[in-house]
């Protein structure tokens, strides 16, 4: 039963199960009293409305166990891992290798919001942005690749090193490089 769009299919739950960790046990060594399905959709839910974690809607599990798990799954490489396993699906499903060749490199700034730290915030002089600027490989079907965010600050030579330099560390299939003028 799909209460949202972004909620898996059976289909799409099959193939991503087996790449989810299981959960450590609760205290004194009872189960988890949360599926990962559900998980899994809470945090997709999220990622696609945005919002506070606070603002889940309640028929998810609690926000302090979505994001816990979001959490543990992002730091231990769990969803990097999940990204790579579907972008290689695509990959294969449009009769391509399931590693990419070659790749295409572009920056974008980004206007930072009052939220976003001056620490991490920077004047881009050529668009007149004061934020934050994203990086971005992707393949030559628009599948992402790497991705890095800079302040806004950071010339696009600097940043276009750093982020080839990410996805040599990443991707060693990739051979060729397409890039504007910057």
């Amino acid at each position: 039963m799909r209460r949202y769009p972004t909620d898996l299919t059976d289909r799409q739950w099959e193939f991503v199960h087996p790449l989810l960790p299981d959960p450590p046990p609760g205290p004194a060594g009872r189960p988890p009293s949360h599926d990962k399905r559900e998980i899994l959709n809470a945090i997709l839910y999220h990622v696609r409305a945005g919002g506070a974690w606070r603002m889940l809607p309640n028929d998810f599990p609690a926000w302090q166990t979505v994001y816990g798990y979001f959490r543990d799954w992002s730091n231990d490489g769990t969803l990097k891992a999940l990204h790579d396993a579907l972008r290689e699906q695509v990959r294969v499903t449009e009769g391509r290798s399931a590693e990419p060749s070659a790749g295409i490199v572009d920056s974008q700034s980004v206007k930072g919001a009052d939220t976003v730290p001056a620490a991490s915030r920077g004047f881009d002089a050529g668009k007149r942005i004061n934020g934050r600027k994203r990086h971005i490989v992707v393949d030559t079907i628009g599948l992402m690749l790497v991705v890095m965010v800079t302040a806004a600050s950071i010339q696009d030579r600097d940043g276009g090193q750093s982020i080839l330099e990410r996805l040599h560390g990443a991707l060693h299939s990739v051979r060729h490089i397409f890039a504007d003028g910057g």
